[in-house]
């Protein structure tokens, strides 16, 4: 949650600070700010509401040229979102400011220490309790009075600090929150993620929790928490901006939906090789650890969760291992069976997740090797794992997840079917034939997109509905349930995803002639048990709209508003099923006048707890 972008060099600090908020707008959205230093004054602009919002605050405005600056986008923690509450915050004289991603679990202590001590506050937010910090031990230099305010924080946390006192450096540090460093020539930066200084530079150095960092516009260096210098190796982002650009789209989730063709082209070229092999670089398990796997855990929140959910079908058919999944704030709340022959599998996005985070944590100090699913390279997860299977996905912009969920699924199924294989229950024919119908993947999506226009009739038609019911049987019951969340997620209206062999257990009660029921029945072992469903939902006046495979004649007989999937094996069917639903909710959040890639009160990456 919350964007920060930090800029220093020989430029003008303001555009750049605007376009890589703008970047970042994902992040979060309820206010926004600037920091700048022209003429050895801070001045901060900040408002509430979003980037453009801001740009109408300056427009008109007179604002010498400043070559060092902060901003921020803010999802809304403590304190309401208000042009007080906005990022940066000053201390009492006005010298000093801060911006901050992350949650201080103690800053009411601090506060009223500080209020004690004579310090003036202005917002109810937790950031402000750290440019106070900052004032009250600033003694001359910035870099000093950062690492001893750090010293008295509980919680997490990403900083970019400046002062007019030092108007040639910022101060950056990290603990549990996400920062990275862009290293340009005769500029610096800092981001919350890649996508705000990809177009001046793909150099980039992570942070490490614990971290702080001095950038001046020539230099930057490394210290950890007790100010002791450390050497860091600079990577280098391999995608391009245009990844993070709509390129034609009316926005950034119809244009992922569209990339997931070649998100998972490029999975499967790039796991599964040409004599169906399997190139697993990056996973770090030995194959006789893989052959002592006694259990294993998946562990996400959100999308991914759904990922995992069907990443336990799959697994647990192919590799008969006992798979369990544990949603990742809950996880560690309980006291989870786990030992040194557990494989713990962490999905993430983003690999910021803050309850993933600490679910990894836990399961490593009980001994289990990790493996993540990331879409990130060198995020907290993955430096956190034994192992890592990188998606590749690219960047993905839009709040509602599309591409890298089903990238994660690619991933789980390249997994299953590589740990079958290094326990011997994979036969050569079996496997020649799983892969070769996994290869055909990207095309049968292809072929669901171009039915977008009759998808999109379908919305119309439903859009006003007041609530939606997503049921779905075996694999596709996590269709079910990732269905329903997009829909709600950006259309804000109500949905429910359910085992379809629950509906009688109490989920029938809601079913009349105001509901939309979303059915999941594409031909599979299961089909005649989601045809009663579908008969009982009829027999109550409920409004079906129907997944189904291509010539399903009987399903007909039931409803008009059906979208077809090509015929595939049951096992890969949650890859496809989802995109028709993914296609739904875009459409009917579109015509419902949301904003799809924005969706109130939500964040693309959640980094606290």
């Amino acid at each position: 949650m919350c964007g920060i972008v930090g800029y220093i060099g020989n430029k003008d600090a303001l555009p750049i600070l605007i376009e890589g908020l703008r970047r970042l707008e994902y992040r979060g959205y309820d206010s926004v700010g600037i920091a700048i230093i022209p003429k050895d004054k801070i001045v901060i602009k900040k408002c509430k509401g979003k980037i453009k919002d801001l740009e109408s605050f300056l427009k008109g405005k007179e604002i010498s040229e400043s070559h060092i600056g902060i901003s921020h986008n803010r999802w809304a923690t403590h304190g309401a979102p208000t042009n007080i509450n906005a990022h940066p915050h000053q201390d009492c004289s006005g010298g000093i400011a801060v911006v901050h991603n992350g949650i201080i679990e103690n800053f009411s202590e601090l506060k009223k220490q500080l209020i004690e001590d004579g310090h003036k506050f202005k917002s109810q937010t937790d950031t402000e309790v750290i440019s106070h910090l900052v004032e009250k031990y600033y003694k001359g230099d910035l870099k000093d009075a950062v690492l001893n305010s750090l010293k008295n924080l509980k919680g997490s946390f990403a900083l970019g600090v400046i002062s007019r006192n030092e108007p040639d450096r910022i101060i950056a540090a990290r603990k549990e929150s996400p920062l990275i460093i862009g290293i340009g020539e005769g500029e610096n930066f800092i981001a919350s993620d890649v996508p705000a200084i990809l177009k001046y530079t793909k150099n980039v150095i992570y942070l490490e929790d614990g971290e702080v960092a001095i950038l001046t516009k020539d230099k930057v260096e490394v210290f950890d928490s007790e100010g002791e210098s450390r050497h860091k190796n600079m990577d280098v982002i391999k995608w391009s901006l245009d990844s993070a650009q709509k390129t034609g789209f009316a926005h950034f989730m119809l244009k992922e939906i569209h990339e997931q063709p070649k998100v998972l082209k490029q999975i499967i070229s790039s796991r599964i090789k040409a004599d169906f092999e399997f190139n697993m670089e990056g996973i770090n398990i030995s194959d006789s650890a893989i052959k002592d796997i006694s259990n294993i855990i998946i562990i996400a929140c959100g999308t991914a969760y759904h990922a995992g959910l069907v990443g336990k079908y799959v697994l647990e058919k192919f590799t008969q291992i006992p798979v369990s999944i544990d949603l990742s704030s809950e996880f560690r709340y309980r006291d989870p069976i786990v030992n040194k022959n557990t494989l713990t599998v962490a999905i993430s996005q983003s690999g910021e997740t803050a309850d993933t985070l600490a679910a990894v944590k836990e399961a490593k100090q009980k001994g289990s090797i990790i493996l993540s699913i990331c879409n990130v390279v060198g995020s907290s997860l993955v430096r956190a794992s034994d192992g890592v299977l990188y998606t590749y996905a690219g960047p993905e912009i839009g709040v509602a997840s599309t591409k890298a969920y089903t990238a994660q699924l690619a991933i789980l199924y390249v997994l299953a079917f590589y740990i079958a294989d290094k326990k011997g229950l994979l036969k050569n024919d079996l496997k020649k034939s799983l892969l070769g119908r996994f290869k055909n993947m990207p095309g049968i999506i292809n072929n669901i997109l171009a039915k977008k226009n009759h998808i999109q009739r379908i919305a119309t038609k439903y859009l006003n509905l007041g609530s939606f019911l997503y049921l779905g049987r075996n694999l596709n019951y996590p269709t079910a349930l990732e269905g329903a969340l997009k829909l709600k997620e950006i259309s804000y209206i109500p949905a429910e995803g359910y085992a379809a062999g629950e509906m009688k257990h109490g989920p029938i009660a809601l079913i009349d002639e105001y509901r939309a029921v979303v059915c999941i029945a594409p031909e599979s072992f299961v089909y005649e048990k989601m045809i009663s469903n579908i008969e009982e939902i009829c027999a109550r006046k409920g409004k079906v709209i129907a997944i189904a495979t291509e010539g399903d004649k009987r399903i007909e007989g039931f409803t008009k508003e059906i979208i077809f999937i090509p015929r595939i094996d049951e096992i890969f069917s949650p890859i496809v099923t989802v995109v028709p639903l993914q296609l739904l909710a875009y459409y009917i959040a579109v015509k419902r006048g949301c904003d799809v890639d924005q969706p109130r009160n939500l964040a693309k990456s959640v980094t606290v707890e």
